[in-house]
């Protein structure tokens, strides 16, 4: 696969997070700070890369950057995509990808009109991990699907970036996107939904919900039943319910077990999500990021997504 030469708009602890030296393995980076701060390049110092910028104008201006990473907060999403769109460049926008479905329809359109891609960042979609559950779930492991069950819940403090509106704050939007991702990636568009939110009451957080569930009805008599909160113990759940079975997900976002659990009565069953290496995952390497950066630059450069050859195949009698 060739390099795909990539850029951060954003230097402070998010992009730390998800660029760090795992996620960086194989993918030229360089840094942008907000303009006059230094970020840019304390964020290059810091994991050695070759190049930083002063501002994210600068960093978009150069013609070495192919492609772009926007972890800014959820609010500055749609502006810093479309300017990195009319610059010619690629991106990849942190989850969630915009507040409304209007300012997504703006990135899109600006990703056509420049002939580039535009992708949201949910990284567990891109694990292997995912891939097993989704497999169990086609070749009919637990029968017939018919209810998928998904939750996330963290501990924000009052002022959190979470939970604060004119950032784009909200269980919803922060964690739900997950759940509700999950929800339409097994189970299709929802026909009808029904949800119940809990308003935040912290200053700063006026229109934010701090927590929220919702029961989703789908296509082939499915039912998707997700809940969020913002200031709960944390908890990553995803169980995908069948006629015969269930299919368990015990790390689903972070995906940091690389394992999917497969259930039938007293039954249960334990299949690695990498058991070839053809992700690069083992012992204490669990780097969702470095795996959805790598499938981000294949889809850029068209190359093809590699396969964990082996994996189980399940067939009922």
């Amino acid at each position: 696969m060739s390099a795909v030469r990539w850029g951060a708009v954003d230097s402070r602890d998010r992009a730390h997070g998800r660029l760090g030296r795992p996620g960086l393995r194989g993918h030229p980076v360089c840094g942008g700070g907000e303009q006059g701060c230094g970020e840019g390049a304390g964020f290059a110092a810091e994991f050695g890369l070759p190049l930083s910028f002063g501002s994210y104008q600068d960093l978009l201006a150069w013609h070495e950057v192919d492609a772009v990473y926007v972890p800014l907060p959820v609010a500055m999403h749609t502006e810093w995509t479309i300017r990195a769109l009319n610059a010619g460049k690629h991106v990849l926008c942190e989850k969630p990808f915009a507040v409304t479905a209007a300012d997504a329809g703006r990135c899109f359109d600006a990703a056509k009109a420049a002939c580039r891609l535009v992708i949201e960042g949910l990284m567990w979609r891109e694990h292997p991990q995912t891939a097993v559950a989704v497999q169990l779930v086609a070749q009919g492991a637990i029968g017939r699907l018919a209810f998928i069950r998904a939750a996330l819940s963290v501990s924000a403090p009052p002022g959190d970036i979470r939970r604060t509106s004119v950032l784009g704050g909200g269980a919803v939007l922060d964690l739900g996107c997950y759940c509700i991702s999950a929800i339409r990636l097994f189970g299709g568009q929802p026909l009808q939904v029904r949800a119940v939110q809990v308003p935040d009451p912290a200053p700063g957080a006026q229109g934010c919900d701090l927590r929220s569930a919702a029961t989703l009805t789908l296509p082939d008599d499915v039912v998707g039943q997700f809940d969020v909160g913002l200031d709960l113990t944390r908890r990553d759940e995803l169980e995908l319910i069948g006629t015969e079975g269930k299919v368990v997900v015990p790390d689903p976002w972070l995906c940091r077990t690389g394992r999917v659990e497969l259930h039938s009565g007293a039954k249960a069953e334990y299949l690695a999500a990498d058991p070839n290496g053809a992700f690069g995952l083992g012992p204490g390497e669990h780097d969702a990021y470095r795996i959805e950066l790598d499938a981000a630059s294949r889809a850029i450069t068209g190359a093809p997504r590699p396969t964990s050859a082996g994996r189980t195949r399940w067939s009922r009698r």
